[in-house]
């Protein structure tokens, strides 16, 4: 499979490096190269089955709009944009395009979903009260964290409950803590992830890319990747 990542940042040079032990070509391309999406035109895209981006807010949707457009196969790790997901994922469907999105890549990460999920339902009731604590390297740019705020969804859905409040921190170049706190008056649970690298990251989007690669339409990867 021929590769192309976008973004030559610490996750995206390690999503280069898994997607070759795998046996892939890849491709990795700098905002140097591709200044507001200006690399990305129909002739080189067509050169690659599946695109994975880890960039930045500010230039990943320049970034599917170049690609989508050509009916590109992408798999986006970048958080930040879901305001425009509704127009992303028009494009891919008005195209003929595949689009894979999610605010982490990690399958640990999504089973933390699903254990928030139900411990929040088994706890419906008893007076708990929830909150959330996130702490990321000092350069993610967006805050909170997109998976921050998908563990909040996840706690909200299952018990109908309100905004669960957040408190984010950036510090050195930590990879990513989630802890989860149901607290009542008369004890505390605690669910926690602790990325220990980006490794995981990288091994779900190259994982995700792979099975994206002979499908067409829009898929959140909260919703696949006990498939892949």
């Amino acid at each position: 499979m021929r590769v192309l990542v976008l973004g030559v940042g610490k996750t995206g040079k390690l999503v280069a490096q898994v997607a070759a032990e795998h046996g892939h070509s890849v491709h990795v391309l700098d905002a140097k190269e591709n200044k507001d999406g200006a690399g990305l035109t129909h002739p080189f895209v067509a050169g690659f089955d599946v695109i994975i981006d880890f960039t930045a807010p500010e230039a990943v949707v320049q970034n599917m709009r170049a690609c989508l457009a050509t009916g590109a196969k992408m798999v986006i790790g970048t958080t930040g944009w879901y305001d425009k997901l509704a127009d992303m994922r028009g494009l891919a469907e008005r195209k003929g395009a595949a689009l894979l999105y999610g605010t982490n890549y990690s399958v640990g990460v999504q089973v933390m979903f699903q254990v928030a999920a139900q411990m929040t339902k088994a706890l419906e009731g008893a007076g708990y009260t929830f909150s959330i604590e996130e702490t990321h390297h000092v350069t993610k740019l967006d805050s909170p964290s997109g998976t921050a705020l998908s563990l909040a969804e996840a706690v909200e859905k299952a018990g109908g409950l309100g905004k669960i409040p957040i408190e984010a921190h950036r510090s050195g170049d930590a990879a990513g803590t989630h802890v989860l706190v149901a607290q009542s008056a008369a004890d505390k649970l605690i669910l926690t992830h602790e990325s220990h690298s980006r490794r995981g990251f990288a091994e779900g989007a190259v994982r995700a890319a792979e099975w994206l690669s002979t499908r067409t339409g829009c898929y959140d990867f909260r919703d696949v990747w006990m498939k892949l």
